[in-house]
């Protein structure tokens, strides 16, 4: 029989050593589990600490700004992104949502981290339909071009030449506004607050003003609204009758929000002003309306955007027009609130009659330095999150490159059908402006941007753009 070796001392410890080894190999993946874990409490990658704190201070500031300028309006922080706005308890809250059989709420939930994201990227973008981005998006000429005709006849454009005919006459090249083209813009909303102050002057002083639809500028309201007009968005609605809207002004440039008609072409064959389509996103949360398509324009040209007329006061409970009686219109309370969200995002400056009579001190809302500071963060967060760390840069989100010809070149908008006097007019002025006709800031930022264009695509995707490079 055969008796079992007795093993020594010695000859246990290099297995009790490697036990030991994995016990402790095992404590350290728990315990980088069990941290992964809580880190991601804040999100499921990997957060740097600085960026959450750089975006936890934003919004910090952004509560006070809130606080100190949005007429009873408070900011709750959720996280470093999330915020919710909200009314003080027995706000009149008189819009009811018939779709969805409730009066409109109190609060607002909002990503800070999206809308930062947003409403940047709108200061390098073209707001205008061109030629380069038709040639440039995928299937833009067949499929994309057929959506901005209407009464086309078909669903697509199988025949290109026949949309070329229908687009040509508002269908510049390249964009013919660029960014930072102007620097203080104000943007004239219809609401009849504007009666009870008289901002005219104040409007009038602006290097740019953007009005909207049907809005009459007259010696009536002068002293309300003003006298400049520069540039006018319009609905499908308005459109019809520009003839109308436009007299006065040869100069004052109409921008069509949606789709162009044939009846729409008769007409601009016969006037003098410049006729472009607007080229932007459908926003899907906030306020909505051609007064927020209105504010994207001017941030796609302007450094400052001042907003006068866009119901932003406590009390509010009709939808009035400065100009017409009382009717049916946006949610007042949704848009008070995105407003009051974008301009502690330093987007937008709002003068309203409760606002009137206090000094203008905009020291409350966060500075540029702070804004770029909390653009970065939120970009490094998003790029995180989507698995593309270290990929940044200012084309990071574009999706579609093309190619055009150098600043400057291209065929003009119009049609050999125009009438004389549109033919013999200036309407494309802003289409052969030469470069050094730019304002100073305007062309530090196109070679900044090394002659890129960046377009929206579909949606409000932030990632969703079509780039267009000038060939030097």
């Amino acid at each position: 029989m055969t008796r079992p070796v007795k093993q020594s001392p010695i000859s246990r410890k290099p297995a009790l050593v490697r036990l030991l080894c994995v016990a402790a190999l095992f404590s350290i993946i728990l315990l980088a589990i069990q941290s992964s874990f809580f880190t991601g409490s804040w999100n499921a990658v990997n957060i740097s600490r600085e960026e959450i704190r750089i975006l936890s201070d934003f919004q910090s500031n952004l509560q006070q700004c809130v606080a100190n300028r949005g007429l009873g309006l408070t900011a709750h922080i959720i996280d470093h992104c999330n915020v919710i706005l909200k009314f003080p308890e027995g706000t009149n809250s008189t819009w009811y949502n018939e779709q969805f059989k409730i009066f409109e709420p109190l609060e607002y939930k909002y990503d800070v981290c999206e809308a930062i994201l947003l409403w940047e990227q709108y200061r390098n973008m073209t707001t205008v339909l061109t030629r380069e981005y038709l040639d440039s998006r995928p299937d833009g000429w067949f499929d994309y071009a057929a959506k901005r005709i209407a009464q086309l006849g078909a669903d697509k454009c199988y025949n290109q030449t026949l949309c070329e005919e229908h687009l040509n006459l508002i269908l510049p090249a390249k964009p013919p506004f660029h960014p930072r083209q102007f620097r203080k813009c104000a943007v004239v909303g219809n609401s009849g607050d504007l009666l009870k102050t008289q901002f005219g002057e104040e409007i009038d002083s602006h290097d740019a003003v953007i009005r909207d639809n049907e809005a009459p500028v007259n010696e009536k309201y002068a002293k309300h609204v003003g006298l400049k007009r520069d540039f006018r968005l319009v609905v499908r609605g308005a459109a019809r009758n520009m003839i109308k809207i436009l007299n006065g002004s040869d100069d004052e440039v109409l921008i069509i929000k949606s789709v162009i008609h044939r009846d729409f072409n008769a007409m601009i064959k016969k006037i003098r002003n410049p006729v472009y389509l607007f080229q932007g996103i459908v926003l899907r949360r906030g306020a909505k309306g051609t007064g927020m398509k209105s504010i994207e324009l001017a941030l796609s040209m302007c450094d400052v955007v001042d907003i006068y007329g866009f119901t932003v006061d406590p009390g509010y409970t009709e939808w009035t027009r400065y100009f017409s009686t009382p009717r049916k219109g946006h949610n007042p309370l949704q848009g008070r609130a995105y407003y009051q969200l974008l301009e502690c995002l330093g987007v937008i400056r709002i003068h309203s009659p409760m606002r009137a009579k206090r000094k203008q001190d905009w020291s409350d809302v966060p500075s540029r330095e702070m804004i770029n500071s909390a653009h970065r963060a939120a970009l490094r967060l998003k790029k995180k999150q989507a698995g593309q760390e270290g990929v940044l840069g200012q084309f990071v989100n574009c999706k579609v490159w093309g190619k055009s010809g150098p600043y400057g070149t291209g065929p003009t908008s119009g049609s050999e059908d125009m009438t004389d006097i549109r033919k013999s007019s200036n309407y494309n002025r802003w289409e052969v402006m030469p470069f050094e006709s730019l304002r100073e800031e305007a062309r530090n930022h196109y070679i900044q941007m090394e002659g890129v264009s960046l377009y929206k695509m579909d949606g409000n995707k932030l990632d969703d753009l079509v780039c267009v490079k000038s060939e030097a």
